[in-house]
């Protein structure tokens, strides 16, 4: 557990880390690419470990989250690199891990709204990002619309909604105030118009990365 949780840890400070140069740098360039890469491969370091870690300590919160969070990267760094916008298998898995997480969330929702646990505010909320996004990932896999402008307003929430789940990651840790479930949404609140804004831009724009 310890050597998981120092792993972990490490993992995420890196991504923290990338996830800002990735977003101040120009995008399409090779630092932008670079910092890109290296935050996914954190994450990829983030969900190995917290995947046993959840196992070991039976907590299914974590390993819901942990799928959620690594779909985000996961599918980020696929629509980059997917420029025709057609999907594969392993896109066709992870969409549907995506979605059955976030039904996943909802059910233990209702499990923790029962044993009066606050924490079912963050996994309703959690959840309907989950099956929002996957939903949408999902039509664009089908309808093979994941190309030009829209693969690029694709990559840029799925990577923006993962550097949600870090931020969300470092407050929880390390700020011990009540109740939990605000400090598990404030990112989430903050950086959401961010993508908004951004997508919005995105089209508004002439240049396709």
């Amino acid at each position: 557990m310890d050597i998981f949780l120092v792993i972990h840890i490490l993992a995420g400070t890196i991504a923290c880390l990338c996830a800002a140069l990735a977003f101040s740098s120009e995008k399409g360039k090779k630092f932008h690419v670079i910092a890109g890469r290296t935050y996914f491969w954190c994450m990829v370091g983030i969900f190995l470990t917290a995947i046993p870690m959840s196992i070991i300590n039976s907590n299914k919160f974590l390993f819901l989250i942990a799928i959620f969070s690594f779909y985000l990267a996961f599918a980020g760094m696929r629509f980059a690199k997917n420029r025709k916008g057609i999907a594969t298998s392993m896109d066709w898995i992870a969409v549907s891990l995506m979605i059955l997480s976030g039904l996943g969330m909802w059910a233990l929702a209702i499990i923790y709204f029962t044993n009066d646990n606050s924490q079912y505010i963050t996994l309703l909320v959690f959840g309907f990002i989950a099956l929002a996004l996957g939903c949408g990932d999902y039509i664009s896999h089908k309808n093979k619309t994941a190309i030009g402008k829209g693969r690029i307003a694709r990559h840029l929430t799925n990577m923006m909604a993962g550097t949600i789940a870090i931020v969300t990651a470092v407050l929880v840790v390390n700020v011990n105030i009540e109740p939990v479930w605000v400090w598990w949404l404030l990112p989430t609140a903050v950086i959401t118009p961010i993508i908004f804004y951004w997508n919005k831009e995105l089209h508004r724009s002439e240049k396709v990365i």
